[in-house]
């Protein structure tokens, strides 16, 4: 089944403590959507300038994402730069350049209307509230945010937390939305506004995913998945827009979305941002094979005792 993702495609420059690289290929929708095209078919709606050439356009071919919904402007791809230092989980932003991103009104071209699985990348609410509305069939839609938004535009985030079914954002972003300190109450309190179901990322720590109730199925536990243990990051850039990659691809590859199947997304979502941590960029995505994939997945079964 296919997914469509709305959100940014980006160059970025990043330094870390691996080493530096400039003009690279980044953005939410990337990451994304490479992530994601291991498991199903991707389409993408994004905006990109007059420096977004073949070889870029190369990336998303060769892993048969579909890029008919991605609009080239007159001017530059949005850019951003950032470092990190031994705390990896940390990016300092050194500029931000949106370019023609600033503009951007998403665009959903006609034969992309019967996409069975949406997901709203970090994009403002108002503009993530519009696509869900014109995509009123999908089966199922995912969504992330940021600490921008959430203390920017709190009245158009709430309207589009109506229209989502899951949630992916991390444990910070969880608090400062509910406006509370604890995580599982802030998780009730993020449920209570509209999502059927809240995936918290813990970064190195792995992932929480809370129900409400009668959401899915039975019952409203929650259900934590570790994190594999790297032994090299080098570049964090990206792993949580991998982690939803392989989150909302595992569904798509399912024939039912049940409590279960949301649960093995879990896993299958922090085998993406494994590997996107591994490499600058999106080169490890870029590179992959299923059986890589399915093999650290058997890792996480061994771990954790995963049915």
């Amino acid at each position: 089944m296919s997914i469509l993702v709305v959100g940014s495609v980006a160059f970025d420059d990043v330094t870390s403590p691996s080493g530096s690289v400039a003009n690279i290929l980044g953005g939410a929708a990337t990451y994304f959507a490479l992530a994601a095209s291991y498991f199903a078919p991707v389409r993408v709606v994004a905006v990109v300038g007059e420096d977004f050439g073949p070889k870029e356009e190369d990336v998303f071919r060769k892993h048969g994402i579909d890029t008919r919904g991605i609009e080239r402007a007159q001017g530059k791809t949005f850019r951003w730069g950032g470092s990190y230092s031994d705390n990896l989980n940390e990016a300092k932003t050194t500029f931000t350049d949106l370019n023609v991103f600033e503009t951007f009104q998403p665009r959903i071209p006609k034969e992309y209307e019967d996409t069975e699985f949406l997901f709203l990348a970090n994009i403002q609410p108002t503009l993530q509230a519009d696509v869900r509305r014109i995509m009123n069939e999908v089966r199922l839609t995912g969504c992330d945010t940021m600490n921008y938004w959430i203390n920017r535009t709190p009245k158009e985030l709430a309207v589009t937390l109506k229209l989502v079914d899951v949630l992916l954002i991390n444990d910070t972003e969880a608090k400062m939305l509910a406006h509370e300190t604890n995580l599982p109450r802030a998780a009730n309190k993020v449920l209570a506004m509209g999502p059927r179901a809240l995936v918290i990322k813990h970064g190195e720590y792995g992932a929480t995913i809370f129900f409400r109730e009668g959401a899915f199925g039975i019952g409203h536990h929650p259900f934590r998945a570790p994190a594999l243990p790297i032994e090299e990051v080098k570049d964090p850039t990206g792993a949580g827009d991998s982690f939803a990659g392989g989150f909302m691809g595992y569904l798509a590859s399912q024939k039912q979305v049940s409590r279960e199947a949301l649960k093995r997304a879990l896993f299958y979502g922090g085998v993406m941002g494994s590997f996107a941590v591994e490499r600058f960029g999106t080169e490890r995505l870029q590179c992959l094979t299923r059986d890589e994939i399915d093999a650290r997945f058997q890792v996480f079964r061994e771990l954790t005792h995963l049915d």
